[in-house]
Order: structure tokens, then sequence, then C-alpha cells
């Protein structure tokens, strides 16, 4: 139990850790009335290329980061206590590839927010639990689809809003997918059946060879 607490703890520490760089950041731009957007992605222009890195840490209004803040930390939360042997690969993986998706294929403009990283963590949740075939991740798929099933809509320009970035949306859901079929083989993996019979197995006829050999003992004259 104590243990079960401490992998819950743990895996909180990251997602909490990057929401309080994301509300610092805000509350400096907005005290000291600066202007961050253009730590954003600007695709195919040299000025953008920074923000393949940093996009994620700007938002254009607190609405805009509270819309992402319960996404990001619990998707997040997901990844680090069921991957957590691969989930900083996982993490750094979509950060980078949502940036660089979205600066090859977004419209011109400032393209900002941690929405695509929350797509790609619920694409690579969803479609890694299937993929494993593993019955507690099968779980979180379907509980992804639940939460968030309707987030697919925003991937695409005839459902969302002009000043949204649809293109970013989009980029996390393919580095996402990506993602579940690049790391299908590490982390979590369903357990083989009858595993549990098969050493259940060896140690009986250990043992009967064990009784065979004292058997012949006894019977050996002196």
């Amino acid at each position: 139990m104590k243990r079960d607490v401490q992998r819950i703890v743990l895996a909180a520490i990251i997602p909490l850790f990057l929401l309080f760089i994301l509300y610092i950041l805000k509350f400096l731009e907005t005290g000291m009335d600066w202007d961050f957007t253009k730590l954003g992605v600007y695709p195919m222009e040299k000025r953008g290329v920074f923000g393949i890195f940093a996009h994620p840490l700007v938002h254009s209004s607190f609405k805009h980061l509270f819309a992402n803040t319960i996404p990001f930390f619990f998707l997040s939360w997901c990844l680090f206590y069921f991957y957590r042997d691969i989930a900083p690969y996982i993490f750094f993986t979509i950060w980078i590839g949502c940036g660089v998706f979205t600066f090859l294929i977004g419209k011109p403009g400032w393209h900002i927010g941690a929405s695509g990283i929350i797509y790609g963590l619920a694409f690579f949740l969803f479609f890694s639990g299937l993929l494993r075939k593993h019955v507690p991740l099968i779980a979180i798929s379907l509980l992804i689809t639940f939460l968030y099933g309707g987030l697919v809509w925003n991937m695409f320009p005839q459902f969302a809003k002009e000043t949204t970035s649809w293109e970013g949306h989009l980029s996390g859901a393919i580095t996402g997918t990506l993602c579940s079929i690049a790391f299908m083989k590490y982390g979590p993996q369903r357990p083989e059946p009858f595993a549990d019979e098969e050493d259940i197995d060896e140690e009986d006829i250990d043992g009967e060879e064990e009784e065979a050999s004292s058997e012949e003992e006894t019977k050996q004259p002196y």
C-alpha cells in the first residue's frame, strides 16, 4: 500500500512542476506587461524554430492556460504512472515532435500552448493500450475515449475555430500515435498466458524428482 502511494505521488511530481513553470511564466508575462507570443512556432520561418522547444510554455491568456491545466496534468500523470520506465522519453518525443510537425504544416502565424502535448499524450495512451493488449492499459484507453473523445474534432479546420491551432492538435495526435508504435516493445507488457502454470508445473516436477531420488536412496542396501 505504501509503495502504491509513493508511485502515485512520484508520477505527479513532473506534471505539477511543469504546470508550476507554465503559471509562473504567465504571471510574469502579465505582471511585467511582456509578450511571450514570439516564443511560439512560426511555421517554415527561421524566427519560429526556437518555438519547437518553447511553444508549450506560452499561452495566450489565463483562460487558455486554465483550459489546458487539468487535461495536461491528468494525461501526464497517467503516462508517468503506467509507463514510468519510458515516460520521460515519450514525453520529450511528443514535446519536440509536436513542434516539428507544427513547424512543417502550420498556417502562417504564431502557434503556442500545450494543447499539442495534450493531444499527443491522449493518442499515445489510447493506441498504446490497444496495441499492448494489456487489461489495465486498455482500461486507460477506454477512459481516454470517454473523457477526451471530443478532442478529435479540433484536429480539423472544418470544426476548429479560426484562432485555434488545429495544426498543433493534429501534430500532437500524429506524434502520439507514432510513439505508441515505436515504443510498443518497451515498458509494460501483457503477461504471457499460462506463465504461472508453467512455473507451478516445473516446481511439481522438481518436487517429484526429489521424492523419487530420496526413495531410491532408502532402497539402496547398506
